[in-house]
């Protein structure tokens, strides 16, 4: 039973010289000694328990210098260096405080407790009385001191004189920010590997090395562990292995089932090497160590507290030590003589003990039981979890069924089901009683998707709702059918020990109506964030439970989804961007995003046919759909001229290859049966097209979201398997669905026989031939999300396949969401596919004839995209790099492979510093005339181009009427793309562009907070400039050109081979090995006054 300090004690009257003066109204005085993420938690809970009863007076005192922080999430601190964003409570919190019901103080460590008079006496100086306290001190990382030299200065205790040396741990905010300024201060060592090692492979030691790997200042990140396999607490030996593999192709060196035996100091006690138990010596200027924790329980020890044999303040099930008025949580604590090392078990501590000491008078008390140190985290980008009894195979079941728990040997009663699948690298192993009917627990690599059904499973010891097997082969991560099978007392959020009841419980009562209320509310999703994906399941099922519609908003700019905004603008007829804004969307002035423009630019396009081209509809198109190519990484673009079904004349493929010679680009055979000119560039592509057109060929619309390809096999043209003519009927579909605009990208697929050569079951639509016409399947893709297609109709008849696509194609035209593939449009209608069915086959809402003739008439507005473009924008600007001179560049360096042209690849670890380009302050700035202002037509959807000053390149933007100036490069990847993006605002009606390589998006207006700020990843920035228009010019205040170029010159910035890690050179080692011998293209003979000195000719 708990003791009677629990529920009453006696105030004490405060000694002379004591800082709180007893006035307080409150009869208990609670002092919480640690303001981390244990502490922090138990005091939320405590004011939330104590709302009413109001028993408490509460004051936390922290030994850092810092509000309570997100210790799990101190790897992303190194790509935002942003405190603010580590906080686990924001400012506000401690500044609304009640000082009559709760205080603080930080940077003033507890240096004593008196437990006979019920005191304390801190750093400062100062003396807080109290009635109970709690311990949440936490635990301190260790360091091998026996094999760290004497400081030179004798303290031997002050861990900063070992950081000086070059040896920290991985603990605080204070040691991170002194791996970085120590990272940024190590010289170059002329001869010597720049190096940092990481000993100890567990979780803490995988996120020190993410966190070295990504300062990009070492050439090599080692992890070393003495086990066989990384997180080997966590992991077997297959699943470890597995995560061994995933850590090594990131580019980490891990070392497995090896110590370090010796650390090697020079004269100035600074580390340059370590020397491993196989006596190899590394060199090594950094070294993290990560091998374990030991519970700070020397401040209760010296107060008389009793403590574990293996360190940690003792306590009992209701966290008391052997003082009654005492407590420990989180890792200072030793409960039956175990410390927990995660912070999930700290929490629920925190929540048996606020329930204890606020309601327990009332109601039966809470007990702290051994906790689920099951795990779900995503450690160097791979996703790992544990669940349950995950060693129960290795160390015995904890927990057995009764029929099993007279079995002698407790080993027999269990059965391993594994799934093994090293091409995607995922492997899930469930540990099950031999009969199958009870989950006791399990690892996950690659996939945690089914993490919180598995361990809510395993936590019920209640027979499986179905086979063990069908856990596995079952299809994965669909949270969404699975969530009944959750019950209220399942824990979804392990950091902060949320149940899917209390998720639930807040969308019921009305508090939460959105994710992000319904994280501030209860804390789910706020420490390492897994748990996120199983949240939004819940919340979406609680909402519709109640009738509410969860929102299904396009963006901030439409409360409409993109079928509502399909069907609406089909009615009404609306031609424009401006007009559907103006008629739809919240703020009918608004430019619009990088989210609404391309969705309503394909609607209009679907529906109206608009050549992209147009300058009112340009500017809404992806950049893709821009400029009729497919952007590559080095900003030129890829061309793939239509070729149906695959069937192609000898004097079209001679034709496509005079072109790549002529242009001298690379070229490839595509998984769709096309040839692909890739590295063409954007001042090229006309010419291009022209040639392509000449020789027959057509825009193949690669690069739109519409029809790419109809793959075939040869069928009974050739096949003597073959029973239908697949190629025939391919070639008909792709001619009549080709260049019609879709939510998504759209293949389709003909094969002549049940054998499949053409893939239909993984398309789109897909036909098989078979004796009475073709069995036609939908919803179908490959991808990252592969989906098999479903039957829509048997036994089809030729003359009735078009018919019948035409139905289901346009019903998907129209109802489905935004980027939105066929796959998950068809699971996601009620019904699945026998609603498509009933709909396309049995004609149930009788919409079938209007949906053929809506296709027929979408069909009759084609034209090729290409030849128009050939035809009207000879001259236009925009396939021009540079609107004010004929000058080119190459912004990566091409390189030869295999004979062909490729750009160099992107810097294996780019050690080229990024400046804040918004902060930059130019020594002096002047109007320069630039372009003439017609290159920025005042198009509803917004302008751009891109002009060369000296050697860099500056971006120009109109939108609405406003002119805006920036660099054209994303610092992201060094890549000058910037004037290809999508101008869109914000909801502060901020303008920013959006790069068309990865979606960095950049605020653009001057004079405000937020010039030049990258929205969506902190680390990245953008320098702007003053811009205006005079007399049908366009002048941008500019600094002298060799400062501008000394930042921003392409020659700066420009990717070099010399960079990465020459691609060639493993296979060069598999040809060695195996005698392989790769064809190569002879390089041919340019003609005289062609080429560039860049290229290897």
């Amino acid at each position: 039973m708990p003791s009677e300090a629990i529920a009453s004690s006696h105030g004490i009257p405060p000694l002379p010289g004591q800082t709180n003066a007893g006035t307080d109204a409150l009869s208990k005085h609670l002092v919480i000694v640690g303001l981390g993420m244990v502490g922090i938690a138990f005091l939320e809970k405590m004011l939330m328990n104590d709302e009413k009863t109001n028993l408490y007076k509460i004051t936390i005192l922290g030994e850092e210098p810092y509000l309570a922080y997100n210790r799990v999430g101190l790897t992303e601190y190194f790509q935002h260096r942003k405190f603010a964003n580590l906080l686990l409570s924001p400012e506000s919190f401690y500044e609304s405080r009640n000082t009559a019901k709760w205080d603080y103080r930080v940077d003033e460590a507890v240096v004593e407790v008196n437990d006979t008079d019920k005191w304390v006496k801190t750093s400062s100086g100062d003396f807080f009385t109290y009635d109970q306290l709690v311990f949440a001190t936490g635990s301190t990382a260790l360091l091998p001191m026996e094999m760290l030299p004497v400081p030179k200065s004798g303290k031997t205790t002050d861990i900063s004189v070992y950081r000086k040396m070059g040896c920290f741990v991985y603990r605080s905010i204070d040691d991170l920010n002194s791996m970085l300024q120590f990272s940024d201060n190590l010289g170059t060592h002329v001869g010597k590997t720049k190096r940092a090692i990481v000993v100890g492979g567990g979780l803490l030691g995988l996120e020190a090395a993410k966190a070295l790997l990504d300062m990009n200042k070492y050439d090599n990140v080692t992890v070393v562990h003495r086990s066989g396999w990384l997180l080997s607490q966590q992991m077997d030996s297959k699943g470890g292995a597995l995560l061994t593999e995933k850590v090594r192709e990131l580019g980490v060196t891990a070392r497995t089932g090896t110590l370090v035996e010796e650390l090697i100091f020079d004269e100035s006690q600074n580390l340059t090497a370590i020397r491993y138990n196989n006596g190899e010596v590394e060199d090594c200027q950094l070294l993290c160590y990560t091998i374990g924790i030991k519970p700070r329980d020397e401040l209760a020890s010296a107060a008389g507290i009793d403590t574990a044999p293996r360190g940690g303040i003792a306590i009992n099930n209701f966290l008391e030590s052997s003082s009654k008025n005492i407590f420990a949580i989180g890792e200072c604590a030793s409960w039956n003589d175990k410390t927990f090392g995660l912070i999930a078990p700290g929490v629920a501590m925190a929540d048996v003990l606020a329930f204890n000491l606020t309601q327990a008078k009332n109601h039966a008390f809470k007990e702290f039981s051994e906790p689920d140190i099951g795990t779900r985290l995503k450690l160097m980008g791979v996703d790992v979890a544990s669940f349950g009894d995950y060693f129960a195979d290795k160390n015995g079941p904890k927990w057995l069924p009764a029929a099993m728990k007279k079995e002698t040997d407790r080993k027999s009663c269990l059965k391993s089901l594994v799934f093994e699948d090293p091409i995607e690298g995922k492997y899930t192993k469930l540990i099950v009683t031999k009969d199958g009917k009870y989950l006791l627990g399990g690892i996950l690599v690659g996939d945690t998707s089914n993490f919180t059904k598995f361990t809510a499973l395993a936590k019920s010891r209640k027979p499986l709702p179905m086979s063990a097997a069908e856990l596995i082969i079952g299809k994965p991560g669909d949270d969404g059918d699975e969530v009944n099978l959750l019950t209220d007392d399942t824990q979804v959020c392990s950091c902060h020990n949320v149940t899917k009841g209390s998720i639930a419980e807040a969308v019921k009562s009305g508090k939460c109506k959105t994710i992000p209320e319904i994280k501030k509310c209860t804390k789910a999703g706020t420490a390492c964030g897994g748990c996120e994906p199983t949240i939004k399941v819940i919340f979406e099922a609680e909402m519709k439970k109640l009738g509410n519609v969860v929102a299904n908003n396009l963006c901030i700019h439409f409360k409409q989804s993109r079928s509502d905004l399909f069907s609406v603008i089909m009615v009404r007829g609306y031609k424009s961007f401006s007009e559907v804004m103006r008629e739809l969307g919240e703020d009918s002035k608004a430019a619009g995003c990088e989210i609404c423009k391309p969705t309503i630019g394909s609607i209009l396009s679907t529906l109206f046919n608009r050549h992209l081209l147009e300058a009112d509809v340009h500017g809404l198109q992806e950049t893709n759909d821009r400029y009729l190519g497919n952007i590559q990484r080095n900003g030129t673009y890829s061309v793939i001229p239509r070729v149906s079904a695959g069937e192609i004349t000898p004097e079209k493929l001679i034709a496509i290859g005079e072109v790549a010679k002529k242009f001298d680009v690379y070229t490839k055979i595509t998984g769709a049966q096309r040839i692909d000119l890739f590295g063409v560039k954007k001042q090229d592509l006309i010419s291009v097209w022209e040639d392509l057109e000449s020789a027959g060929f057509e825009s193949g619309q690669g690069y739109g979201k519409t029809l790419r390809s109809v793959k075939s096999c040869v069928g009974s043209t050739w096949c003597r398997y073959g029973i239908g003519d697949s190629v025939g009927l391919a070639i008909r579909l792709e001619e009549r669905y080709k260049g019609i605009r879709s939510p998504h990208k759209l293949k389709g697929g003909v094969s002549g026989c049940v054998r499949d050569c053409a893939e239909f079951n993984s398309k789109d639509f897909g036909l098989c031939a078979v004796q009475n016409g073709f069995n036609v399947f939908v919803g179908g893709n490959g991808g990252m999300k592969p989906a098999h297609a479903q039957l829509l109709q048997a036994d089809c008849p030729p003359d009735q396949v078009i018919p019948l696509l035409d139905r289901y194609l346009m019903f998907y035209f129209r109802t489905a969401d935004r980027l939105q593939r066929t796959a998950r449009w068809v699971e996601s209608l009620d019904g699945g596919i026998e609603y498509v069915k009933d709909v396309v086959v049995r004609d149930k809402l009788g919409i079938a004839k209007e949906l053929e003739e809506q296709m027929q008439k979408l069909v009759g507005m084609y034209y090729d995209e290409w030849s128009k473009a050939v035809q009207d924008q000879k001259e236009s600007p925009v396939f021009k790099q540079f609107v004010n001179t004929e000058k080119s560049q190459d912004t990566v360096e091409i390189i030869r492979e295999r004979g062909q042209r490729r750009p160099a690849d992107w810097p294996d670890k780019d050690v080229l510093k990024r400046e804040d380009f918004k902060s930059i302050v130019w020594s002096s700035m002047s109007w320069k005339e630039v372009c003439d202002s017609s290159v920025l037509p005042d198009s509803e959807a917004g302008s751009s181009a891109t002009v060369l000053i000296s050697d860099t390149q500056i971006a120009l933007f109109k939108s609405r009427g406003k002119l805006f100036a920036s660099q054209n490069m994303c610092g992201h990847k060094r890549a000058f793309v910037l004037s290809q993006g999508i101008l869109s605002t914000d909801e502060k009606d901020n303008t920013y562009i959006s790069c068309p390589l990865h979606k960095r998006n950049y605020v653009l207006d001057q004079n405000k907070e937020e010039t030049g700020s990258c929205k969506n990843d902190p680390a990245q920035s953008l320098a702007t400039f003053d811009i205006k228009e005079e007399n049908g010019k366009i002048l941008v205040r500019l600094p002298p050109d060799s400062e501008l170029d000394e930042i921003l010159g392409t020659s700066r910035w420009k990717v070099k081979k010399e960079e990465s890690v020459d691609n060639a050179t493993p296979f060069k080692r598999i040809d060695q090995r195996f005698k392989i011998k790769v064809p190569t293209r002879a390089i041919p003979a340019i003609p005289a006054g062609c080429g560039n000195d860049s290229l290897d000719w």
